[in-house]
């Protein structure tokens, strides 16, 4: 029988679920360096590092009790995948850094560029454009494609019905669905489709 530090991470995985926790630590001590800098690398922040750290394998071990873990032999992308996920859900619930203002009219920030766009911003718009693209794919094609065209094309609703042989009320009630539909399955997915 292997020895705990020279079984694979799915071997390990597996054996954590079947009740040998001393595996957990082995996996925890071969993977936290790497997804500790990779937290500190998106927060930029030590002590909001460690506490992402922490809640990202808090809900590693609860996955892997419930048994909802599946492994294809990439334990380590999907552990970084829950410490983003965790770091984007953070920059959301946190929101934008509040104004300061000094005792007199002058705003302290104010020599600040406002369209520089913060790592935080960025990280959630990302994320923001990969579940609407994700939302996008589950409409109806014809919805999906006037929401294409009007949106990332940048067409009219004359040019988006002339494009897709469809009278103008047809363009725009597909595009009237498609934004329903996306904002039901937002919902039901809990997802947060803006800053």
């Amino acid at each position: 029988m292997l020895k705990t530090e020279e079984r694979s991470d799915k071997e390990l995985a597996i054996a954590y679920i079947n009740g040998e926790l001393q595996c957990f630590e082995t996996l925890l001590n071969r993977h936290k360096e790497r997804v500790y800098n990779y937290i500190q690398s998106l927060v930029k922040d030590k002590y909001l590092a460690e506490d992402i750290f922490q809640d990202t394998f808090v809900k590693v071990i609860a996955t892997l009790k419930r048994g909802s873990y599946n492994d294809e032999g990439k334990f380590i992308q999907w552990v970084l995948r829950i410490a983003h996920n965790l770091a984007i859900d953070h920059f959301r619930k946190s929101g934008r850094m509040p104004m300061v203002k000094s005792d007199g009219e002058y705003d302290v920030f104010s020599v600040l560029n406002s369209s520089e766009v913060s790592i935080e911003e960025s990280l959630i718009r990302n994320q923001i454009h990969k579940d609407i693209r994700a939302l996008m794919k589950l409409l109806p094609a014809e919805q999906r494609r006037v929401l294409i065209l009007r949106h990332y094309g940048d067409l009219s609703f004359k040019e988006i019905a002339q494009v897709t042989g469809v009278s103008i009320n047809t363009a725009l009630g597909r595009m009237r669905y498609a934004l329903i539909n996306m904002r039901r399955m937002a919902e039901e997915k809990s997802l947060i489709l803006q800053m």
